[in-house]
C-alpha cells in the first residue's frame, strides 16, 4: 500500500512537472530559439540558395568596414570594462571600508547614473561637452579661446559615456561583495605578518572575483551591444551594432543577419570564457562571520580631501541630470544662435500635459512596458519555480535558453524578431507581427526574461523545500501551496527583477529604433526625433519625465518593498 502511494505521488509530481514545463518550453522555443535559428539561416542564404557568400563578404579584405567595426566593438568593450573597474572598484572600497563626513550621501549619489537611460545619458553629455555644449562654451569664454577646447565624439566620447553609465555595475556588485566579507580573514593574514598588498592579493581579491567577473560580464556585454553612444557620437567611427542597423535600413538583410550572428558569437564567447575563468577555483568561505565594518578616517589630511573629492564627484555625477532639468524649461525656438539659453518657461511641460500628440509617446512607453513586464512577471515566476524546485532532464539546457536573451545584444534580438515574424507563423496566430504595435512589447518581454528569472531564482534557492512539503502533506493542492506559502516569501525577489525590467523597458532605445512604427513610437524615439528637429527643450522635457519615472519606480520599490536595484544584478 505504501509503495503504491509513493508511486502515485511520484507520478503526480511528474505530471505536474510536465504541465508546468510545457508553457515554459513553448515560449522559449517560439520567441527565443526559433527567431535565433531564423537569423542564423538567413545568414547562410543569398539569391535563393544556401551559401557562405555573406560570411565571405564580411571577412573580405576588399572591404574593411565590417572587420573594422568588429575590432572596434571588441576593443571599446574591453576598454570600457577597464575604465569602469578603475572608477567603480575604488569607490566601492572607499564608501564601504571608511567612515567620513558625508559618506552616506556620496555613496547614494554614486548610484545616480542608473536612472539615466542610454539615449538620455548620451544626450546629456552632448549638451554638456559637445562642440556647442554648455561646459565647452563656458571654458571657451573663460579662457577667451577662438575654438572650442574639446569636442565630445569618436572613441573618447563613447568611452566617456560608457565609463559614466557603466561603472555603477562594478560599484554595486563589489559593494555587495565587500559587505558580505568576513573581516577576520584579512585581520588574521595581517596578524601573521602579511603587508596590505599581500592581504589584498591573496585574500581580498580572490573573495571579490565572482563580483568582478559578474560586473565585467555586464559591462562588456552592455558595451558590445551599445548603440546610443556610437549612434550619436561616432562621427564615422564604425561598431558592429551600428553596422547591423545600417545594413537593415539599406535593405541588405542577409548581411544584417550575418553581422548579428557574429556579434552574438563574440558576446556569448566572452560570457563562456568569463564563466570558465570564474569556475577554475572555489571562492566560497566555509564559515559565517561578522560583516565588514567601516574604519573612521581621523587624519584630517586624508579626511577632508576625501570630502572634497566627494563633493566634486557629486557635482560631476549630477551635472547631466541638472542640465537636462534646466534645458527642459527652454521654449522651442528660443535657443538657436545664442551661446547659452536666455528664456525659460513651463511651455514644454504644459505641452506634455495638454497636447495628445506630444503625450502619445509617453503613453506608448508606459503601456508597452506594462504589458511586457506583466508577461515577464508571470513567465519569470513559472520558469524560476520549474528550474529551482522541479527535477527533470535537460534543466541545464532550459537555463541556457532562459539566459540567451541576456547574452544577445538588443540589436540582435530585434533582428531575430524581424526575420522570424515578417511572415505569418503559428507562434503569431497566423499574423505578420513586424510593423504592428505588438512587436515592441514582445521585444521588451524577450530582452528582460533573464532579469526576472535570475532575481526569482535567488529567492527560491533560499526557500526550504520542507515548507512546500508540509503544506502539501496537510492536504493543500499545489496551486494553493504556491499562492499561500511560496509566492509571499519570494515576492521581494520577484519584484527586484520585475521593477528593473519595467524601468529598463521604459528607457529602451536600441530595439525600439529597429522595430517601432509611427503608432507605437516610445519616449526614446520621440527624444531622437526632437533632437533631429533641434527642439532641444522638448527633448530634455521628455528625458526628465523618463528619469523621474524610473527614479520614482526605484524609490517606491526600495521604500515600500525593500527592493534595491543591486538586488537584480
Amino acid at each position: 500500500m505504501l509503495k503504491m502511494t509513493n508511486r502515485l505521488r511520484i507520478k503526480s509530481e511528474l505530471i505536474l512537472t510536465v504541465v508546468l514545463l510545457i508553457p515554459v518550453l513553448l515560449v522559449l522555443f517560439a520567441y527565443v530559439l526559433y527567431p535565433s535559428f531564423r537569423t542564423l539561416a538567413e545568414s547562410f542564404w543569398a539569391d535563393g540558395r544556401f551559401t557562405l557568400e555573406n560570411y565571405e563578404r564580411f571577412f573580405s579584405t576588399d572591404s574593411w568596414a565590417n572587420l573594422e567595426a568588429l575590432w572596434n566593438s571588441v576593443y571599446i568593450s574591453l576598454l570600457s570594462v577597464i575604465l569602469s573597474a578603475l572608477i567603480g572598484v575604488p569607490l566601492a572600497f572607499i564608501f564601504n571600508r571608511y567612515e567620513f563626513p558625508g559618506r552616506g550621501f556620496f555613496a547614494t549619489a554614486a548610484m545616480m547614473p542608473i536612472v539615466l537611460p542610454s539615449l538620455v545619458g548620451v544626450m546629456s553629455f552632448m549638451f554638456l561637452y559637445g562642440e556647442s555644449g554648455l561646459v565647452t562654451r563656458l571654458i571657451q569664454d573663460l579662457l577667451d579661446l577662438k575654438e572650442p577646447p574639446f569636442k565630445l565624439g569618436g572613441v573618447s566620447g563613447i568611452l566617456l559615456v560608457h565609463a559614466y553609465t557603466e561603472y555603477v555595475y562594478f560599484y554595486m556588485t563589489v559593494s555587495s561583495a565587500i559587505r558580505g566579507m568576513n573581516p577576520s580573514l584579512e585581520e588574521a593574514a595581517a596578524n601573521l605578518g602579511a603587508n596590505r598588498w599581500t592581504v589584498f592579493r591573496r585574500i581580498t581579491l580572490p573573495l571579490l572575483t565572482p563580483a568582478l567577473v559578474a560586473a565585467s560580464l555586464l559591462v562588456f556585454m552592455t558595451s558590445m551591444a551599445s548603440f546610443s553612444a556610437p549612434f550619436m557620437l561616432a562621427g564615422g567611427f564604425r561598431v558592429l551594432s551600428l553596422q547591423i542597423y545600417f545594413s537593415k535600413i539599406n535593405g541588405d538583410l542577409n548581411m544584417a543577419a550575418t553581422q548579428s550572428v557574429i556579434l552574438s558569437v563574440i558576446s556569448i564567447s566572452f560570457l563562456l570564457w568569463m564563466r570558465w575563468y570564474q569556475g577554475r577555483r572555489d571562492y566560497r568561505i566555509s564559515e559565517k562571520g561578522v560583516s565588514t565594518h567601516r574604519r573612521e578616517v581621523r587624519n584630517p589630511w586624508i579626511k577632508w580631501p576625501l570630502v572634497g573629492l566627494g563633493v566634486l564627484g557629486v557635482i560631476v555625477l549630477l551635472l547631466p541630470h541638472v542640465t537636462l532639468v534646466i534645458l527642459s524649461f527652454v521654449p522651442e525656438g528660443t535657443w538657436t544662435y545664442q551661446t547659452y539659453p536666455t528664456q525659460f518657461s513651463l511651455e514644454n511641460y504644459m505641452l506634455l500635459m495638454q497636447d495628445p500628440r506630444i503625450w502619445e509617446p509617453v503613453r506608448n512607453s508606459l503601456w508597452m512596458a506594462t504589458i511586457a513586464t506583466a508577461g515577464n512577471f508571470l513567465f519569470g515566476i513559472l520558469t524560476s519555480y520549474v528550474l529551482v524546485k522541479r527535477k527533470f532532464k535537460g534543466k541545464s539546457l532550459v537555463d541556457i535558453l532562459v539566459m540567451l536573451p541576456w547574452a544577445l545584444p538588443a540589436t540582435v534580438v530585434a533582428m531575430n524578431l524581424i526575420f522570424a515574424f515578417n511572415m505569418p507563423t503559428p507562434f503569431t496566430f497566423g499574423q505578420v507581427l513586424v510593423g504592428t504595435y505588438w512587436i515592441l512589447p514582445l521585444a521588451y518581454f524577450i530582452r528582460h526574461i533573464p532579469l526576472v528569472v535570475r532575481s526569482t531564482n535567488a529567492a527560491l534557492e533560499q526557500l526550504d523545500d520542507s515548507l512546500e512539503e508540509a503544506a502539501r502533506n496537510l492536504g493543500a493542492r499545489w496551486f494553493t501551496t504556491f499562492r499561500r506559502v511560496i509566492l509571499p516569501m519570494i515576492l521581494p525577489g520577484i519584484l527586484a527583477g520585475t521593477l528593473l525590467a519595467f524601468v529598463t523597458a521604459v528607457g529602451e532605445f536600441v530595439s525600439s529604433v529597429l522595430l517601432y512604427t509611427i503608432d507605437n513610437r516610445p519616449i526614446s524615439i520621440e527624444i531622437m526625433n526632437q533632437l533631429r528637429m533641434f527642439n532641444l527643450g522638448q527633448a530634455a522635457a521628455y528625458a526628465v519625465y523618463q528619469i523621474l519615472l524610473i527614479a520614482g519606480v526605484l524609490y517606491i520599490s526600495n521604500r515600500f518593498f525593500g527592493v534595491k536595484a543591486q538586488d537584480s544584478l
